[in-house]
């Protein structure tokens, strides 16, 4: 769906953002005609669904590697990841577009070859300092008293530290494609790390060293898949360090969204410091907390990621454009998509999240750090699962305020509520054990869209009316439904293998599912309805 001209009209017509149409614009915009956001959400989606996917069968086979192994695995590939959303994914997408998108087809080119330059150059420095700096790295992700192998991380940090180089670039080549709504080739990019990953885990020895080649040959054809996309669009940059009037814009909105990204690492990093703690965890707590973190990023990038990435141009053209009443109907709009989605799958997590963490299980587990891994992914998943609808909040709300580019007050909260959430961590893991990282997380969530709400309501105007009453109907409905995938799982199998987790997941989360698609549709609510208006076409 197009824009309408800038202005509020006289009747907006109903966005919904991942299933129905809406007519064509008064007056259609110059050059060629692009996807609606209906299409560019469901590509988006499938690219996810299928790259979560193919990133639990890639799981599920790691899990077949000794737990030591996937222990000091889990731990090495955390240090690249860190300095990746510090430098890469989620600075590039939140402070790149906005800027690229308010420049000329000239000064986009120019801008986008000097941030790839630049990207590039900071890249191969932090590649050469982590893996010298690995021990030091490693201890300060480990604790005092680990129960995880340090010198077998400390190796594997080093060999996978080239894949900050490539997923950077990947982050690049992304951050183009979706700059101009380009989202298929940008979405199924993971998905070719994935099969890559997989295919070398494999055929290739089960050892540590081709373990982490695996990891190396993912990020290669993850960039690699995306390269013909941008050559065929013209977006194709060639790296340069040459200065660029816009790039300080661009830094200027990165050096922000770095620091709070800063602050969630420093959660991660104390996250994973009490994983390792032998006092506190037994082995296999680390690969446990991994496989949930697996599942619960399918599901999150699923439902909420992949609605908010196909509405965040549209956010960042209304806002460039003044048009205040288009932004605030696509914020209640995306709002309600993200959170009629995220309710159910929330409440079914919560009863179901044992089932869950079978399906990644293709061994039944027997051996006490097995046992202990198990326990420890399905308790992990119970607490994160709590947390989806107040996150899905804040993920819509933080990406209004990058569109607008607003980023000062946006990272504040978002800084203030990762501290916060570490001070959380510490004060409820110790008391609650696993439970305590989910409530955690939820606390922080809650408490930060308060925040965030308050902000945008005294610059915007924010439908508080429309998403309470659309709140009061779904979670509860969601409740429901996921009381009675309890009661149906109570006639199930024990879960512990994958067999018992599909049986699972299909019997007591169909049934929990069907009952909250009723209800909707009892209660009249439009996302429902439109499914199956479209279903019926």
């Amino acid at each position: 769906m197009s824009l309408p001209p800038s202005g509020p009209p006289p009747a907006p017509p109903e966005i919904n953002l991942t299933f129905e149409d809406a007519g064509p614009p008064a007056s259609p915009p110059p050059g060629p005609p692009r996807r609606s956001l209906q299409a560019n959400t469901i590509i988006i989606m499938l690219g996810t669904l299928g790259s979560r996917l193919s990133g639990i069968l890639r799981q599920m086979i790691i899990n077949l590697f000794g737990t030591g192994l996937t222990d000091a695995f889990n731990v090495a590939i955390t240090v690249p990841n860190l300095l990746r959303e510090l430098l890469a994914e989620g600075a590039l997408v939140n402070s790149f577009i906005p800027v690229y998108k308010s420049l000329d087809e000239a000064g986009r080119r120019q801008l986008a070859q000097t941030f790839s330059g630049v990207m590039l150059a900071v890249n191969l420095l932090l590649m050469a300092v982590g893996i010298v700096a690995a021990p030091l790295v490693v201890d300060l992700l480990l604790s005092a008293t680990p129960n995880v192998d340090r010198d077998l991380a400390v190796y594997m940090t080093r060999l996978v530290m080239p894949f900050l180089m490539l997923i950077s670039l990947s982050a690049v080549a992304m951050g183009l494609l979706n700059a101009d709504e380009h989202f298929r080739e940008s979405s199924f990019a993971p998905i070719a790390f994935n099969l890559a990953s997989i295919a070398a885990l494999v055929l290739l020895p089960d050892t540590a060293t081709w373990l982490g080649f695996g990891w190396l040959l993912g990020g290669v054809a993850q960039l690699v898949v995306q390269l013909p996309a941008l050559h065929r669009f013209g977006l194709l940059p060639t790296p340069s360090l040459k200065p660029h009037p816009a790039l300080g814009r661009v830094l200027r909105q990165m050096a922000p969204f770095t620091l709070t990204a800063g602050a969630r690492q420093f959660l991660n990093v104390y996250v994973l410091n009490l994983l390792s703690n032998r006092q506190l965890f037994p082995d296999g707590t680390t690969s446990g907390y991994f496989n949930a973190q697996a599942l619960f990023t399918m599901v999150n990038g699923l439902f909420i990621v992949s609605p908010v990435l196909a509405v965040f141009p549209r956010f960042s053209e209304a806002a460039a454009k003044g048009d205040w009443t288009l932004f605030k109907q696509l914020t209640a709009q995306t709002i309600r998509t993200t959170t009629f989605l995220a309710a159910p799958m929330s409440a079914l997590m919560v009863v179901l999240a044992p089932y869950a963490i079978s399906v990644i299980n293709l061994e039944v587990p027997r051996l006490p750090e097995e046992l202990d891994k198990f326990a420890a992914g399905s308790g992990i998943l119970t607490g994160w699962a709590l947390a989806l609808v107040p996150w899905a909040l804040v993920t819509v709300l933080l990406r209004t305020f990058y569109a607008r580019e607003r980023t000062r007050e946006a990272v504040t909260v978002s800084a203030i509520g990762f501290v916060l959430e570490v001070g959380l961590y510490r004060l409820l893991v110790p008391a609650m054990g696993l439970m305590g990282f989910g409530l955690a997380t939820t606390l922080s969530g809650v408490l930060m869209a308060g925040a965030l709400t308050v902000l945008y309501r005294r610059a915007v105007g924010f439908p508080g009316r429309e998403i309470a009453g659309h709140l009061a109907r779904v979670v509860p409905l969601a409740t429901a439904a996921g009381s009675l995938a309890w009661l149906v799982a109570r006639v199930l199998p024990d879960p512990g293998f994958i067999v018992q987790g599909v049986l699972g997941l299909v019997v007591a989360g169909g049934v929990g599912l069907g009952a909250y698609l009723a209800g909707a549709l009892v209660l009249k609510l439009p996302e429902v309805a439109a499914v199956t208006r479209r279903l019926r076409r």
